[in-house]
């Protein structure tokens, strides 16, 4: 089993396991700056975050926004597809818009301004979810406009994560059935996949006993904002 691979698992499954998004956010430019392919950071990447989402949502099923879920079918997912499609052959590096959109919506709680404007913006829903769509299926960072729109509408912090968590999967199901039907070949092995799949779980229950059930909801409203503003530095880091 990679140790560096390993190593990618544990620290950005315990994101996920607190904010519903991460593995694939983190884990990608991680696994790629560490010389992997982006077949083969999807393919040992996508089980991982699909087992986590997965507890997520069977833990707080009844939370989910239905109706956000929903529009993510229709509006999303079919770019992601397409998109996926043409990044297999294509590179682009959009790192720095989404770093950005980041920075200022974890900004929203200090300023008015940006609060008044982002409300503005999430209107656009359908709009921005195909924008979402377009973005993961080329970079896999459509988790982090999946968090910043999530983080707009307030929720707590249940049905915070567990709408994310839904949502993510569903992205991920997708690009794995993608890869799968291109028939894409992948140098990490079934069986230390598998591997890091029971990892991923095990540090997802210790997490939820051990740091998630312990946050109220203000508190995690404000490590949230956190959250999106640190991805959005690493995110213009990595563009630069």
């Amino acid at each position: 089993m990679p140790t560096d691979i390993l190593l990618t698992v544990v620290a950005t499954s315990v994101v996920q396991s607190v904010f519903g998004v991460g593995v694939l956010l983190f884990g990608t430019p991680l696994l790629l700056l560490l010389g992997y392919g982006f077949v083969d950071a999807l393919g040992v990447l996508l089980p991982v975050s699909i087992a986590i989402s997965a507890l997520q949502v069977l833990r707080h099923y009844e939370d989910v926004d239905t109706r956000f879920y929903k529009n993510v079918l229709v509006y999303s997912i079919p770019l992601v597809v397409m998109f996926l499609l043409v990044v297999t052959t294509v590179e682009i590096n959009i790192s720095l818009v989404v770093g950005t959109l980041l920075i200022f919506v974890a900004l929203k709680n200090f300023s008015s301004v940006i609060d008044r404007t982002l409300q503005s913006i999430v209107k656009y829903e359908r709009i921005y979810l195909m924008g979402m769509g377009l973005v993961h299926g080329m970079s896999n960072l459509g988790g982090s406009m999946l968090t910043a729109i999530i983080y707009s509408k307030k929720y707590p912090k249940n049905k915070t994560r567990v709408t994310a968590a839904a949502s993510y999967a569903t992205l991920a199901l997708c690009q794995l059935a993608t890869l799968w039907f291109i028939g894409n070949d992948f140098t990490v092995s079934f069986t230390d996949k598998i591997s890091f799949i029971q990892v991923a779980v095990v540090m997802f229950l210790l997490t939820e006993e051990m740091l998630y059930n312990g946050i109220d909801n203000e508190k995690y409203n404000k490590i949230f904002a956190a959250f999106l503003f640190a991805s959005g530095i690493l995110l213009i880091m990595k563009s630069l």
